[in-house]
């Protein structure tokens, strides 16, 4: 079977593993992974509380592990460039850069105070560290780090120290330095193990993650135009509060996967609707599966023109090493509700104040006609009634958007309720034929019941023959007995006469 077709071939929105051909890498959470040219690249890790340096490489379509062997970049200035190995790193981000995958923080023998960056170059396979300058963050683990264009954008996390960080920096990867953001109202609680995703090229997204004691389950949004921090109302499915979770975005749904609190993993993957902030639940997983871990990676990737999520690792007890792909069923992608223009984003403020406005000035188009035939005064009714009526054709036309959004999520419900029924229908059918078949299997159980007691008189009446049978063998037994001790008196008899006579004759 063709790869291709073995993915196509995956139900949507449902965890399948992939295959593995040869042997696997050693299982590991807290590690990073990304995704080129349909080849999954897993980098470092902890298991056991020991740090890993392997770099490990999935092939997506020959679904075999191959381990890549790194030498240090022999023209490079840095300190690693005297180390053989690659350092043993965990709970660091990498995000590609070119044919360079980056890798941003975390923890690793000989930390310095300083945030590091280093790079792997998958072509020469050559390792090393990047000089960045500016304002450098303090060396940190558990942060989030996102790619807009060419800059990334680094949140929260904890330093060597433990302490727990909230705040912005940003990495220019053109020039490669570093500015921190200065940031307006009231910031997330600071935390590690978090999530973070890019609506657009404006919006970061935060969720999730734990102080030392907290594990949190809110989200905030902070607008990269004016640095200004909210906290925005959220509908849909209640989630649960977690911490090493891993998300990944396809267009504007923001998937969620695994995370725990300590005692328990978290089963259920979710999806975030990132322009109208609503929660779903995609599927969910058994209480111990690998999917239900703290510490996992995920991954999107494209194969033969669709998208698929991938997911490596993790801990719930137990450490694993095993790929699982998800193929998500395709969502419409309805035109912004809450991230729009300042207009459309007030139009309920509007028709409110439209609203009240009438019912103070008592104002109708019967009154608007009687006032613009009035001369006015100084010019200001007529000036200020063109503005009521513009304001109100405004009002109108907002509200026909909001009409004509409505109309089109009635029909997508419609159609949605529609394959529903047709669902429904075909399992009545099912159900209809597995009734018929229940009642011409108890008919047969009857007819095997009915037969089953002939079969036991049969046998009762063969026991009473039988008994007989034993009785006129015991019979004939003793007939033969006594024919037989007959016999023999008769032989004896007649042999003392012969002897007898032979006696005499000699």
């Amino acid at each position: 079977m063709e790869v291709n077709n073995w993915y196509k071939e995956l139900a949507y929105d449902q965890w399948a593993p992939i295959p593995v051909s040869g042997m696997r890498p050693p299982a590991r959470y807290k590690h990073a992974a990304t995704v080129v040219d349909e080849k999954l690249y897993i980098v470092g890790g902890s298991r056991n509380g020991r740090h890993l340096s392997d770099v490990q490489v999935f092939d997506l379509r020959s679904f075999i592990w191959s381990s890549l062997k790194l030498k240090a970049n022999a023209g490079s200035n840095d300190s690693s460039a005297s180390q053989k190995t690659f350092p043993a790193t965990s709970g660091h981000n990498m995000i590609r850069w070119g044919e360079k995958l980056l890798l941003i923080g975390g923890d690793s023998k000989g930390s310095s105070d300083k945030l590091v960056v280093r790079y792997i170059d998958i072509e020469t396979l050559q390792f090393g560290v990047i000089e960045t300058s500016g304002s450098i963050p303090v060396a940190c683990t558990g942060q989030s780090a996102t790619l807009v264009g060419s800059k990334v954008l680094l949140f929260g996390g904890e330093d060597m120290k433990r302490k727990l960080l909230n705040d912005v920096h940003v990495l220019d990867l053109e020039c490669m330095t570093w500015d921190m953001i200065k940031t307006v109202q009231e910031p997330p609680a600071p935390r590690f193990d978090h999530a973070a995703a890019m609506l657009g090229d404006r919006y970061l997204l935060i969720f999730g993650g734990c102080s030392h004691s907290v594990f949190f389950n809110d989200l905030h949004l902070l607008d990269m135009q004016t640095m200004e921090w909210s906290q925005p109302q959220i509908q849909g499915d209640t989630v649960s509060p977690r911490a090493g979770h891993a998300g990944i975005t396809i267009d504007e749904s923001w998937f969620i996967v695994g995370g725990g609190d300590n005692s328990s993993g978290c089963p259920e993957t979710l999806l975030l609707n990132m322009s109208k902030l609503v929660w779903s639940v995609v599927t969910v997983v058994k209480q111990k599966d690998p999917l239900s871990s703290e510490g996992l990676s995920v991954c999107s990737t494209l194969i033969g023109g669709e998208k698929y999520l991938l997911a490596f690792g993790g801990y719930n007890g137990k450490y694993s090493n095993e790929v699982f792909v998800m193929r998500p069923k395709p969502r419409d992608s309805l035109r912004p509700k809450i991230f729009q223009s300042p207009a459309a984003a007030a139009a309920a403020a509007s028709v409110t104040s439209a609203y009240a406005l009438s019912k103070s000035e008592k104002l109708d188009f019967r009154q608007l006609e009687d006032t613009n035939s009035k001369p006015p005064i100084n010019g200001h009714p007529m000036d200020d009634i063109s503005v009521k009526v513009e304001t109100i054709k405004e009002e109108k036309r907002l509200l026909e958007l909001s009409i004509t959004e409505v109309r089109a999520e009635n029909t997508k419900l419609g159609g949605e309720i529609d394959e529903l029924n047709n669902v429904h229908a075909e399992l009545s059918k099912e159900l209809q034929s597995v009734q018929g078949q229940l009642v011409a299997e108890r008919s047969r159980c009857f007819n095997l019941e009915a037969k089953i007691e002939e079969l036991q008189k049969l046998m009762e009446s063969m026991q009473s023959v039988e008994e007989q049978v034993q009785a006129l063998r015991k019979e004939k037994s003793a007939i033969d007995q006594e024919m037989e001790h007959a016999t023999t008196g008769q032989r004896q008899g007649s042999g003392g006469v012969w002897r007898w006579l032979g006696g005499g004759g000699e």
